[in-house]
């Protein structure tokens, strides 16, 4: 078959939210963007878009909407939208629920311009308990819904392979799920046992020459990555909180420095109270208890450097919202159009200030050019923990009579209905053509996912296809010897359709 597609591209503004402050942690206002020298790999690139927002007030902006900015007038009010996501697969209830009760105290900091949504995920399904809304009330009641249900971890427990994976993917899932908020985007993120991997493992210091993020990348890379995509920062909270006193003095990563008790970790005013928001790290090798602890909080930092948010660790779980808005009142808006390509590579983002003064600057560090086929991949993974279905729910899907076909394992036979009306066919040397992309992930009742490969379907028809004609794709599904659900996508790189269908298979 010819190569038909090389030319579809999907266009993108990637915006990135820029933080800077002077070594005291003060926020630096009255920039311009000529100020700002904004890098990709290296290179500098024009911003296409400028906004100052202060104390959730836009003093000035550019003229035209750019990507999933809206373009404000000045003295327009800017909102945030938050979204709070509850693991519950790790957390301890005691814990969860503390930082649940704060969480509703300060949503009388959200002005009527910002809105708030809760999903909360048990290990298999994630469950929208409110929708986005401005109304305190609403997301209040999503809270206390959120205290009562399950909370599955157990003291000590820490994440490891596939259960932190599926929590990661289902944050990932959520992400994408609310991707189309207009305005500024937050993702807090309620998460316990969320740990390092023990490889290539290195013990953490301020001072730099700690575990590289590759590391990191490969388990947590793609909530990191579909945050980056959609433009959400991250600020996940330490539902453990602190340890025992004597642990020592406070360090803050965010701000560079020992942080005295009770200071608000963003700059801004906040609950206050004796605390320490960060404790200096021990010899983790002499204490395995704090070596765990380590390596959770360094996921939380990791999380947060990567999109340009803040750690919500220790006693900061107390105000994590309090703490988020006023971390999201003040900064500047920055948007420029890369040239994407659909590689699935990683550029780096460099924001530097051309200011005669030592300024510090917090951004995102990178941006994903993602493939249409990985995304694609992902809606299908998160349908499957979000419910629904990715694209138009048009896909016939049938089973035959399973067949042995190992150790607990069985092969089903499967036929895919495909309707030619949803497609796109191109008229080529008088035949018509397409080359279709095929998907199915499995779920089954432990919550663990599988999926099989992409499989490149060629259609290819010597007349014009008439209407309600259909393409019949027949394979074979292996699987354990249990029941499944699954979400089947067919993907239409012409148009850009994607048909799905979703259901069980397997034996009960």
């Amino acid at each position: 078959m010819p190569e038909l597609f090389a030319d579809v591209m999907d266009v993108r503004v990637v915006n990135v939210e820029v933080v800077v402050t002077d070594r005291k942690g003060k926020r630096i206002k009255g920039l311009t963007a000529e100020d700002f020298e904004l890098r990709v790999d290296g290179e500098p690139v024009p911003v296409d878009y400028f906004a100052e927002v202060e104390d959730g007030y836009t003093l000035t902006s550019s003229d035209d909407d750019v990507g999933s900015v809206p373009s404000l007038a000045p003295n327009e009010p800017a909102g945030t939208n938050y979204l709070i996501f509850i693991d519950d697969q790790f957390a301890i209830k005691q814990r969860r629920n503390r930082v649940l009760r704060y969480l509703e105290e300060d949503l009388a900091l959200l002005q009527l311009i910002d809105r708030a949504a809760v999903v909360a995920f048990d290990g298999r399904d994630i469950t929208r308990l409110s929708d986005w809304s401005n109304r305190h009330a609403t997301v209040r009641q999503a809270l206390g819904q959120a205290r009562e249900r399950r909370a599955h971890g157990r003291p000590g427990m820490s994440g490891l392979g596939d259960r932190t994976r599926r929590s990661v993917m289902a944050a990932a899932a959520t992400v994408r799920s609310f991707a189309k908020a207009p305005g500024r985007k937050a993702m807090l993120l309620l998460v316990e046992g969320w740990a390092a991997p023990t490889h290539r493992w290195k013990l953490w210091s301020p001072w730099g020459s700690g575990m590289t993020s590759a590391s990191l990348d490969s388990l947590y890379g793609p909530l990191v990555h579909a945050a980056n995509l959609v433009g959400y920062s991250l600020y996940p909270i330490d539902l453990p909180g602190p340890l025992p006193r004597n642990a020592g003095p406070g360090w803050s990563p965010v701000l560079g420095g020992p942080q005295p008790g009770g200071e608000s970790l963003t700059g801004g005013d906040s609950r206050g109270g004796n605390v320490a928001p960060y404790f200096s790290l021990p010899d983790w090798s002499k204490d395995t208890r704090l070596a765990s602890e380590g390596r959770q909080h360094h996921v939380l930092e990791f999380l947060a450097e990567q999109t340009g948010g803040v750690p919500m660790i220790n006693a900061y779980r107390d105000k994590a919202l309090a703490e988020t808005v006023t971390d999201t009142r003040s900064y500047y808006w920055l948007g420029f159009e890369p040239p994407l390509t659909g590689s699935d590579a990683l550029h780096k983002i460099k924001v530097r200030v051309n200011t005669p003064r030592k300024l510090r600057v917090r951004s995102r560090e990178h941006y994903v050019d993602m493939s249409r086929g990985t995304e694609v991949s992902m809606l299908v993974e998160g349908s499957l923990l979000f419910g629904g279905s990715p694209g138009t729910d048009s896909l016939g899907v049938r089973f035959g009579a399973p067949r042995k076909a190992g150790f607990r394992k069985i092969s089903v036979p499967t036929e895919v209905t495909i309707p030619l009306d949803d497609l796109t066919l191109l008229p080529m040397d008088g035949r018509w053509l397409n080359e279709l992309e095929f998907r199915v992930t499995l779920i089954n009742e432990a919550g663990r996912l599988s999926e099989m490969p992409v499989r490149k379907l060629p259609v290819l028809r010597t007349q014009e296809p008439r209407p309600g004609d259909v393409f019949v794709y027949e394979t074979e599904l292996p699987m354990r010897k249990r029941q499944h659900r699954y979400v089947a996508a067919v993907y239409d790189p012409v148009s850009g359709a994607l048909l799905s269908a979703r259901g069980a298979v397997g034996p009960q």
